[in-house]
């Protein structure tokens, strides 16, 4: 059902007259968990998914903010008004704020943590002592602590007042707060009293630093067996754990940034940013690709000291293709990921089409711009300039396109466009660069 929603929502918005709420959307809504609120709104445009919110009930919001990512829940933190931000801080504690910190300008920060009660602003005030990719940024203090010398009858007496989630070992201390040894709830109960607890001591459970990679960490913590593993200082003195669902969550952002990385991209980038922020985002990494594009051509030339207009044609080629090829796997990747998320469906694909095609337009024109001023400067050619400028803008439109249109075709085929989309891609944005750069050449030098 979940693939369906945002076709059955933007039909319900379309329906219902601006500023007054379908009640088909509140049903809809009632139905989903926080998860799939989330994952609807991530795949929805900005107007719609603004509209959405605000039939979203007030208790539920924090939830929702906590499981998106941070762009596309950017907009939704920027247009809630300042009695709801509040409201939805309010009781919020330090682990949450932790995850929603990068999405808050400063002012609206300062104001959360003003809400906190004492000891959650001391909590996350010793988180930002560490930086997001290390552990120490990520331990929560929801622990069971107990002294070394502590006996089976000291841990059931604890274990009847309290268990926090993701909780399956005790951690021992000794005097100094110093980490010493861990023991399986499930190892306490069936012992008599009396037993020490340091008698039922894990072996092999070592304690994670503060100041370890946390994406190491996460994955450590994974393959350990335990729902928690403890965090110390640099001097062993234990600070919290790192529980289970963080580090599936650092896992997943880590394959997220190591997948969208090779197209310049960044894990948390929205299908639906605004077309100027993902210009400028994506134009960093079309400027370094030109540079390598670049390199490729002036090597060529150096091939032939009497270059003439023909053969520049043939030189510069390589630069048609190399912008086209980048521009479209850019799109290709976010595409893919929003295909395995299950955010893209038919109902707003023609919007992230439209999207994408803007984004394309932009950077298509900014590049042709640029590197036509480079050829003018190069071979002093007017004419050569304009046609690699045309051909540099027709291509990156068409990569835009090809982009959005190929993976959703594969995936209609049933095959894979992770493994054939890149292939698939690169010949289309090969051949049209290549025809519409020799045809204009054709046409205006020969």
């Amino acid at each position: 059902m979940t693939d369906e929603l945002p076709e059955n929502i933007t039909r319900a918005i379309e329906s219902t007259a601006p500023g007054n709420a379908s009640s088909d959307i509140d049903v809809t809504l009632a139905q989903q968990n926080p998860e799939e609120i989330a994952l609807l709104l991530e795949s929805l445009p900005l107007p719609p998914r603004l509209e959405i919110w605000a039939n979203i009930s007030k208790e539920k919001r924090l939830d929702i903010l906590l499981v998106m990512r941070n762009d596309p829940r950017q907009p939704l933190l920027e247009n809630m008004s300042v009695a709801e931000l509040d409201e939805l801080f309010e009781g919020i504690d330090a682990e949450d704020l932790i995850e929603l910190e990068e999405s808050l300008p400063v002012p609206m920060l300062e104001r959360a943590v003003q809400i906190m009660d004492e000891r959650q602003r001391d909590l996350f005030a010793h988180a930002l002592q560490y930086d997001a990719k290390l552990v120490g940024h990520w331990i929560d203090d929801d622990v069971l602590v107990l002294p070394v010398n502590a006996r089976v009858r000291d841990a059931i007496r604890f274990l009847r007042r309290q268990l926090p989630v993701y909780t399956d070992t005790i951690f021992l201390t000794d005097r100094t707060g110093k980490f010493s040894s861990a023991v399986k709830v499930s190892r306490v109960f069936p012992e008599l009293d009396h037993v020490s607890l340091a008698e039922l001591a894990e072996e092999g459970l070592h304690a994670l630093v503060a100041t370890d990679v946390a994406a190491a960490a996460a994955l450590k913590l994974q393959s350990s067996g335990y729902t928690a593993l403890p965090v110390t200082d640099e001097n062993g003195k234990l600070l919290g754990r790192l529980n289970i669902k963080v580090a599936c969550e650092l896992v997943n952002e880590n394959f997220e940034s190591k997948f969208m990385a090779p197209a310049g991209l960044d894990e948390n980038e929205d299908l639906f940013a605004p077309v100027m922020k993902s210009s400028k985002q994506r134009a960093i990494w079309l400027g370094i690709n030109l540079l390598t594009a670049f390199l490729a051509s002036w090597f060529i030339g150096l091939f032939d000291a009497t270059i003439e207009q023909v053969v520049a044609l043939a030189v510069l080629m390589p630069v048609v293709a190399s912008m086209g090829g980048i521009a479209g796997s850019q799109t290709l990747t976010l595409i893919i990921r929003g295909l395995a998320l299950r955010q893209i469906s038919k109902g707003n694909i023609k919007a992230l089409l439209f999207k994408e095609l803007g984004v394309g337009g932009v950077n298509g024109l900014l590049w042709a711009v640029v590197i036509g001023a480079v050829v003018l400067i190069w071979f002093t050619s007017p004419i050569l300039s304009l046609i690699i400028a045309l051909a540099i803008l027709v291509n990156t439109v068409a990569a835009a396109i090809a982009g959005v249109v190929i993976p959703v075709a594969l995936e209609k085929l049933k095959l894979d466009p992770a493994l054939a989309g890149s292939v698939v891609l690169t010949t289309v944005t090969d051949i049209v660069g290549f025809v519409t750069f020799l045809g204009l050449g054709t046409l205006l030098l020969i």
